[in-house]
């Protein structure tokens, strides 16, 4: 079943990417809803270049991607901490697939998930023989996700219990509003926040303190580009920030520009 384009958290000017590109998300089989969000597809044939924007989230993605006439190509990427972007041209395809934060560990036990931050490096290095023909090859998206599913499935890995843990508190982070703070969501936990920040260092890829802040952008760049009139110094309060510039400045330098710029054009 294809999910809806709709939670577009993230992407800057959404509109503008979908009236380009074709953007499908589609679920995994049930075994691997543990341990991933989505998978994401992308198709464009483009008569001028585009460059994409994306606020990524703190996610470590698979993604299969093919260039023109160039065979295909999968990399692991880790979590980016600025501002993502990509320069479409051509024709070309993209089928990539969404780990939850924190889950990505135990399929590539053998180093902390903080390795690939700020990276991208080939998947046959970090994961069995990633199938790009079979990915990207078939026209049918079906066909395509079929392929994800039957990939990953026989690596679902044994349970990890740290690894559920930085899911959770991942999770926490990301839907409960109050955890301003990353020792409010260390208490929530349990965790020393010392611990709490070797827990996400190894298993999530970045500290708690960059995670809440990176969904308060999330939430600051959907307001801006929704709201005609937001009251930036109410969002700023609802967003644990002291004031209004602290929240301008945290935006400007993840974004490139104040959110002011995206204001919807009435």
């Amino acid at each position: 079943m294809a999910r809806s384009a709709r939670d577009t958290r993230g992407i800057v000017d959404a509109p503008d990417l979908f009236s380009r590109v074709r953007f499908r998300r589609r679920e995994p089989a049930p075994g691997l809803r543990p341990y991933l969000e989505h998978y994401w597809l992308i198709d464009w044939d483009l008569a001028e270049p585009y460059t994409s924007h994306v606020v990524p989230h703190p996610s470590v993605h698979l993604v299969f991607q093919q260039d023109g006439s160039d065979a295909g190509r999968a990399d692991v990427y880790g979590i980016v901490r600025g501002l993502f972007t990509r320069r479409l041209e051509g024709r070309g395809r993209v089928c990539g697939v969404k780990f939850r934060p924190g889950a990505f560990r135990p399929f590539a036990p053998r180093w902390p998930v903080s390795e690939w931050t700020g990276r991208h490096v080939p998947a046959h290095g970090v994961l069995p023989a990633p199938p790009v023909r079979a990915v990207l090859g078939p026209d049918g998206e079906d066909a395509r996700v079929a392929a994800l599913d039957a990939y990953l499935l026989p690596l679902v890995p044994p349970p990890d219990p740290k690894a559920a843990q930085a899911v959770a508190l991942a999770e926490l982070a990301r839907t409960d509003r109050t955890l301003l703070r990353a020792e409010a969501l260390a208490r929530a936990g349990g965790l020393s926040a010392r611990s709490l920040q070797r827990l996400f260092s190894a298993y999530v890829g970045v500290g708690p303190k960059w995670v809440l802040l990176r969904h308060r952008i999330h939430e600051a760049l959907r307001r801006a580009a929704t709201d005609p009139e937001p009251d930036w110094a109410a969002l700023a309060a609802d967003l644990g920030y002291s004031d209004q510039a602290h929240l301008v400045r945290d935006f400007t330098a993840t974004v490139g520009v104040p959110p002011t710029a995206f204001a919807p054009q009435g």
